[in-house]
This record gives structure tokens, sequence and C-alpha cells, in this order.
């Protein structure tokens, strides 16, 4: 038989080849051929008869397509809550102390005084009366109601439908357009966590947001909440924010102002009217419209209220007198430490002189600053015993707080030759004395004169009233660094200054306010001056923390020296380098010019009153041919002629002052 007769019998007893088995019994082989049961097919049951079998049998009825949805939804809580019962001990461990929900916390007030005890700024945490629920005004609580939680009566702490409203307008919008947290969440947030946008303190929240609704009532949540509830300018609670704002306790607000109050939650630095009015007016018309909507106002009453004027508390005291603020706080903190309680700060600053400093920089800067590439300024004024008349850290306090005057170190150029002049006196040098003005190289550095000539043979009157350089970097050499070093620290210098040939030039780095009492020294007939601005520290009870008590005068210059620098000053003012700084009265100085033009200074006295200024880039970069002579100089005569009129006219202008020839060179 052959092998393809053999797989076509097998084929005809239904069998296959690989299903046929072979066994051998000692020669003989039998096949074994497999039984095959037949399968028949099954006859399709009903959905109904299956569940009376099932009921008959006993057996569990097979899951349908929304039994299953609902036994894996119940199932995935069961385990979310199993699984969050160990995140919430977890979080909830290490919750805040909320014992004493009333507690103020936050920093001590401190209030900064001007020298006629007038309030020009306080720091701190603020806080007014506290309200009971029936004295807030409801038109307020409408507002935010409205505006922030318009379930706040139905929830329990958080609104789940709130948040998925607020998810769906931010996803079509493609921003954060609306937030989904409630004011129990808000206040939870307000009084015991940061701001931190962490997942455990938005645990946190809501885990506190919980225990308020559970321990408190729907008023009396709304009772901590409108009176700690932050709303800017360190003023926690709307009877401090009222006072603040509208100069006025807040059971008199009114349907404007409980809305501009509203508006503000959302950005107390964004839409509070002290900083953006405009922007704050607009918000104030989202609100009423909440209302409307709402159902707490008509349209009338709301197009009422946006047409109203709203009465803002005025709380610029005169310039940007923050600088000087800023600094006093500063400077407190060195004197008494971190305060701990409330305490009242009383200052040298006089509002008057700080009125036309400001204003006298603004109109020289808003005139000249971008023809000339000079993007910043400062100005410093002192009485003849350092106390600061008035400080004017920079052209404006809300884009940069950095203060120029006390806190920038900057080199001051030829404004440094007054202590190689003042040494030179010292040696037995006079204003008559001859160098000459030649070209000098020391250790192969070669110092140039400003206008890129040399004079020949010179006094030191003119080689100091006309800032020339290789005459100061010469006389320095004769008289010896070191005595220059050790005179800039007689009057009170107190920066780094380098040993070397270009310090006759001003490379060194000094502040703005240092180098003015420097010259100050010279202005008061030769005493040091130490410039200073807390007069006397109080805590609210009154009693005496600091007191300013400067001590004998300390005698630095000679009065013989006083007064050769003194006329030598003159000059630079009379015909020198400073002449657009000539007064009607008599006036002295010097200015300052470093390399590339990137710092320019004025420095001089008259009126029993010795003033700084300094123009220049905070990055440094150069001006276009600014020196002391022109933008500094320009800026304190300003300055200069609105304290000797008595004026600070927004539009008062400095008269064009001609000055004298400056005499032949013989």
């Amino acid at each position: 038989m052959t092998d393809s007769s053999k797989d076509k019998g097998s084929r005809k007893k239904g069998l296959t080849k690989k299903s046929a088995r072979k066994k051998t019994y000692g020669k003989k082989i039998i096949i074994e051929e497999p039984y095959v049961e037949k399968k028949t097919p099954k006859k399709k049951i009903s959905k109904s008869r299956r569940k009376n079998i099932a009921k008959v049998s006993g057996a569990k009825v097979p899951r349908t397509g929304l039994r299953k949805l609902i036994y894996r939804t119940m199932v995935g809580l069961i385990w979310v809550f199993i699984l969050m019962v160990p995140v919430v001990i977890y979080y909830a461990y290490d919750l805040p102390n909320i014992s004493d929900i009333k507690q103020k916390t936050g920093r001590s007030t401190v209030m900064v005084m001007d020298r006629d005890g007038a309030m020009l700024a306080s720091y701190g945490d603020v806080y007014g009366d506290w309200l009971d629920y029936k004295e807030i005004p409801q038109n307020l609580v409408q507002a935010v109601i409205a505006t922030e939680d318009r379930r706040f009566f139905d929830h329990f702490g958080v609104d789940f439908r709130g948040i998925l409203r607020a998810l769906i307008k931010n996803i079509t919008s493609r921003s954060v357009a609306e937030g989904g947290s409630t004011i129990s969440q808000q206040l939870a947030k307000n009084l015991f966590l940061s701001a931190d946008k962490t997942i455990k303190r938005k645990i946190q929240e809501l885990l506190l947001a919980n225990w308020l609704e559970l321990n408190f009532t729907k008023e009396e949540i709304l009772t901590f909440y409108f009176n700690r509830v932050y709303f800017g300018a360190g003023a926690y609670g709307i009877d401090a924010a009222t006072r603040t704002i509208f100069n006025h306790g807040a059971r008199k607000l009114s349907l404007s102002e409980a809305a501009m109050l509203a508006g503000m939650l959302k950005g107390p630095a964004l839409y509070s009217p002290l900083r953006d009015l405009e922007r704050s007016y607009r918000r104030m018309g989202v609100v009423l419209d909440n209302m409307v909507e709402a159902g707490y106002i008509t349209q009338s009453v709301a197009d009422t209220a946006k047409g109203r004027n709203v009465d803002i508390a005025d709380t610029q005291s005169g310039g940007d007198e923050r600088y000087f603020t800023d600094w006093i706080i500063e400077k407190s903190a060195a004197l008494i430490g971190q305060p701990t309680e409330p305490i009242i700060i009383y200052t040298t600053l006089m509002p008057h002189m700080q009125n036309k400093a400001d204003k006298a920089l603004q109109q020289v800067m808003d005139r000249e600053g971008a023809k000339f590439h000079a993007g910043q300024a400062a100005l410093v004024s002192l009485d003849m015993d350092g106390a600061v008349r008035a400080m004017v850290g920079g052209t404006d306090y809300t884009k940069s707080q950095f203060n120029r005057a006390a806190q920038a170190r900057r080199q001051p150029g030829s404004a440094f030759k007054i202590f190689i002049y003042l040494a030179a006196l010292e040696a037995g040098l006079t204003p008559d004395s001859v160098m000459r003005d030649s070209p000098v190289i020391l250790d192969g550095w070669e110092p140039k004169n400003y206008s890129g000539k040399y004079r020949g043979e010179v006094t030191l009157r003119e080689a100091f009233a006309l800032s020339l350089n290789t005459v100061a970097v010469k006389l320095a050499e004769r008289i010896n660094r070191q005595s220059v070093i050790e005179m800039a620290r007689r009057l009170g210098l107190t920066t780094p200054i380098i040993s070397e040939p270009s310090l006759s030039l001003g490379t060194s780095e000094i502040s703005l306010l240092e180098l003015t009492a420097a010259y100050g020294a010279v202005a008061n007939g030769g005493y040091l001056v130490v410039p200073y601005g807390i007069v006397e520290i109080q805590n609210s009870a009154g009693q005496i923390l600091y007191r300013h008590m400067p001590g004998p005068p300390v005698k630095v210059l000679s009065d013989q020296t006083v007064m050769v620098m003194d006329n030598m000053l003159q000059s630079v003012v009379n015909w020198g380098t400073a002449r657009q700084a000539k007064m009607s009265f008599s006036v002295a100085g010097k200015t300052g010019t470093t390399q590339d033009y990137k710092d320019a200074l004025f420095l001089g006295y008259g009126l029993n009153m010795v003033n700084g200024v300094w123009v220049g880039n905070d990055d440094a970069s150069p001006m276009k041919r600014v020196t002391g002579g022109g933008m500094p100089a320009r800026i304190w005569r300003n300055f200069m002629y609105r304290v000797d009129v008595g004026r600070d006219d927004a539009v008062l202008t400095t008269p064009n002052v001609t000055p004298r020839d400056k005499p032949k060179q013989k």
C-alpha cells in the first residue's frame, strides 16, 4: 500500500495522518483510530429564560453593561476611599493650630513719621474693628457671594458643581478665567495656610474648609471671612480696608464701594484702586453685573452704582518718600532689632523738601532722560549735621524699589578729587601752587583730560575748577596716595578704596549718601557729618526705645583748610565745570564724570544744606556724553531754585542763568 492510498483510507474513516496513532506489539503494527465526538449546534437561549434558570439553579446572573459600569464605579470609589484615608491622615498630621480663629497674626505695625509728626508710611499688618455679622453691610455680603461663591449657602465647604463649571470655563477660554474655591476654602487658606500651589496645601485647605463647616454656621464663617480677608496695602478685614481705601469705617459702605471691595478679592495687587483706579472701576462693574445675575439688585440699580464716583483716599504724601521710609525700616532694625510690638519712628524727612526734590528730578529726567540715554537718577539732601531732608532713590518707586541714593555704589569720578586737594592743602600746598598739565604714564596707565588737550602750567585752583585729570593724578602721587585714602576715611567714607594710580579719578565705588555727607564736612565748617534719618523710636505706650544722641561735634578739618577749599569749590561753580549750577546766592560744589559717561554726579551746598545728585543707568550702560556739569547740575539747580522761591509747582521751571566768563589764562 502506497502512502497516498493510506492517506485516502484514513480520510475515508474521518481520520488524518496526524490523528492516527501507531502501536507496535512485537512485529505486528496496529493502528488505533481515536474517537471523535460529533458536535451538535446549541440552541440560543433567551435572556429571560437565562434569568429563570439562574433563579431555579441559584447561579449568578451575568452582568449587563450598565450593571458592570455601576459595579466597577462602586469598587473604584471604595478603593479611592481606602487609599485616601492614609493620605488624609498624613496631611492632617501637621495641620496648623486652629484653636483661636479670632487671633490676629502677622507682622507688628511700624509707622514712619516725618519731621512734623505726620505719617509717611505704615509697614506691617493693619487690622480694623471686628464687625459682627449683623454689622456687615448686606450689599457687601451679596457682592462677595455673587462673585466669589454663589452656592455658598448650599454646599458643605467644597462646591463640586462650581469646580466643574470653572474647569469647563477655563478649558473653553484656554486660560484661568475662573476659580473653584469656596469662601470656606478661601478663609481656610487666608487664616491658616500659605499661598503655595501644592497638593499638600490644597488637601489641607479642603480639610480645614470641612472643619469650618462642621464647627460654625454659615453666618459665622462669613463673619470670620470679612474680618480677616486680605485687601492689600497691609490691610486685613473690611474695616481696615475701608479705612485705608475710602477713609471711613466699613459700616458706612455704599453699594459702589462694596462692589469695588468685592472685586479686589480676585487680586488685591491688581484691582486695588490705590494702584490702578481705572481697572478697579472695570472690576466693580463686573461685580455689579454678577449681583444682577444672582438676583440681588436690578439692572437699573447696577447702572446707577456704575455711574457714581468713589472717593479714594489720597495716599500720596509727596514724592517717592518710600525710598526714604524703606531705608528707615532697615536702619531701625539695626538699632532695636525686629519689632515684636507696634512702634512709631519719628524721622528727619521734611515733606515740602521731599516734594521739591522729587519734582525737580522728575522734570529734568522727563525732559532730557531719553535724549541723553539716561534712565535713572537719585538725589539726597542733608542738613549741616547730617539729618536727611529729602531722599529720591530713583525715577519711579512703583517700578523699582532699589534705592540709588543709599544702596547703590557707583564710581564718583572727579567728585573724588576733593579728598586729593584737601590732603594737598594739609600738606602745605595752596590754590596758587603751580603744576604742569601734561601727559603722564603710571604703570602703563595714561590718564587723559576730558577735552583731550593739555594746558601746560596751571594753578591748583584752575586744575580743580576745570577738573584736569593729569594734575589730580600727579598731585596724588606727590603727596602720597595713602594720605588721600586717610582723608576720605576721616570724612566718613567706609567703602573699600584701592590704592592705585586711578584712585585719583574716582574708580572706587561709593554711595551717593556717604559722598554727600563728606562734602558736608566742608560745608559746615570742618565737622564730621554722619547721615541719619531717625530721631526717635517709640512703642505704642509712648516708651522711648531709641533716641538720636549725636554727641559732641568731631572736628576733622581745620578752619584754614575749610576756608580755602570752600573758595575753590565756589570757583568750580562760578567759572569751572559746574557753571550750570550757579544760582543768585553763593553755591560751592564739584562735578564728577566716569569713563564712557556711565556715571555723572554733582555735589554742592548752599542755603545751609548740602545736596548730591547722580544720573546714570542701572546696567552701567553709557549715556550720551552726560557729564556732572550737565544733567546732575541742572537737577541740583532746579531743586535749589524751588527751595529758594518756596514753591514746588509741577510746571515750575528753572530760569536760565548766564554764568560769568572764566578768567583769562595767565
